[in-house]
C-alpha cells in the first residue's frame, strides 16, 4: 500500500496579497498549513522586497499553475534615479552613481522605447540557472555571471508620478519572464543616468488581481482551524478560475470516467462543440480533465482527481 498523504484533499486557488518581507516559498507554507492541504505551490515568484498578488494553488489546482504563469502581469513600481545597485533594487550595494536627473518629458519619451518586444538581461541576483546553479547563489559568492538577454514584451507602460527630482512611479503590463528591476536599470541607462527599484507591487497575474485577494496577515489569524472558518474558505477560488480563457465542454458520467482513466472520448453528432486546441471537460459542473482536441477526439492532458473537500 502507498503511504497516505498528510493533510486534506483541498483543491483551489488562494489569491494572497503578500506583504514586503516573506519569500514566496514561506507564503506557500503558511497557506498550506492553514488549509491543511496535501500539496501547494505558487504561480510566479515575488521577491521578499516585492508585495502584491501571489496566487497559491492547493491540491489539484497545482496542475493549472503553468496557465497562470503564462498570463500577463501588471506591476506598479518606484524607481530611484542616480544610483545603480548590485541587485537592481534597494537591497543591494551601490555600485554606480550619476548626478543626472531625467526630466518628465525625457522619461515619457524613453519609456515609449520599451514598448513591445524587447531584449532584456535578467538581474545578476535572479533565479535564472547558469550551469545548474541559481544566478543569485553565484552572485552572492562574488562571481560575475554573464546572463543572456531574453525576449520579453511590455504591452503597456505609464508614468504615474514624478516623486521629486530623484524618483518616479510607473505601471506596466508585461509578459511572463519580465524583470521590473532590469527594466528600471535599462530605463536609467536610456536616460543617461543610473537607476534601481525602491518599491514593487504586483497588481495582477493571469486571471488573478487584487479583487478577491486576501492579506497574508488575515490568513495567519485563522491559524490551524481553517476547516471551521467559513469566512476563510470563501477565499478558496475554484480550480477552474485559472482556466477562464479555455472553453468548457460538458461530458457524460461515462465519458468522465473514461477521461479519468486517461482515455480519449469521441465528440459525436451535429451538436458536438466546435473546438480548437485545449478544452476543459466538466461533469455536472465539476472539472474532469484538461483535454486537447484532435481528429474528433478529446484526449486528456491533465486529469483532476477532485474529492468532496476539493474546489472550495
Amino acid at each position: 500500500m502507498g503511504r497516505r498523504k498528510k493533510g486534506d484533499p483541498v483543491s483551489g486557488w488562494v489569491i494572497v496579497d503578500k506583504p514586503v518581507g516573506p519569500t514566496s516559498t514561506q507564503v506557500v507554507s503558511i497557506v498550506r498549513r492553514v488549509f491543511n492541504a496535501q500539496k501547494a505551490g505558487h504561480a510566479g515568484t515575488l521577491d521578499p522586497l516585492a508585495e502584491g498578488i501571489l496566487p497559491i494553488a492547493l491540491g489539484e489546482a497545482t496542475k493549472t499553475i503553468p496557465f497562470v504563469m503564462d498570463g500577463e502581469k501588471t506591476y506598479r513600481f518606484t524607481v530611484k534615479w542616480g544610483e545603480a545597485t548590485s541587485t537592481d533594487d534597494r537591497e543591494g550595494e551601490i555600485v554606480g552613481e550619476s548626478p543626472v536627473r531625467p526630466t518628465e518629458s525625457g522619461i515619457e519619451t524613453a519609456l515609449q522605447g520599451f514598448l513591445g518586444p524587447i531584449e532584456q538581461v535578467p538581474p545578476q541576483f535572479s533565479a535564472i540557472k547558469v550551469n545548474g546553479e541559481r544566478a543569485y547563489d553565484l552572485a552572492r559568492e562574488g562571481e560575475t555571471v554573464a546572463l543572456k538577454a531574453r525576449t520579453v514584451t511590455i504591452y503597456e507602460a505609464e508614468l504615474l508620478n514624478i516623486d521629486g527630482p530623484d524618483a518616479a512611479s510607473f505601471e506596466i503590463c508585461c509578459s511572463k519572464g519580465t524583470y521590473v528591476r532590469s527594466l528600471a536599470r535599462d530605463l536609467g541607462e536610456a536616460l543617461g543616468t543610473k537607476a534601481h527599484v525602491t518599491r514593487l507591487r504586483r497588481l495582477s497575474t493571469g486571471p488573478f488581481s487584487e479583487e478577491g485577494s486576501i492579506l497574508l496577515d488575515k490568513i495567519k489569524e485563522f491559524g490551524n482551524s481553517a476547516p471551521a472558518r467559513p469566512s476563510l474558505w470563501a477565499h478558496l477560488h475554484p480550480l477552474e478560475t485559472a482556466l477562464d480563457d479555455i472553453p468548457a465542454v460538458a461530458v457524460s458520467t461515462s465519458d468522465a470516467h473514461r477521461l479519468r482513466q486517461g482515455q480519449a472520448i469521441l465528440l459525436r453528432g451535429r451538436d458536438a462543440p466546435v473546438i480548437e486546441g485545449l478544452a476543459l471537460t466538466v461533469e455536472n459542473g465539476t472539472p474532469v480533465a484538461l483535454t486537447e482536441y484532435e481528429r474528433g477526439e478529446l484526449k486528456p492532458v491533465r486529469v483532476f482527481n477532485l474529492s468532496d473537500l476539493s474546489n472550495g
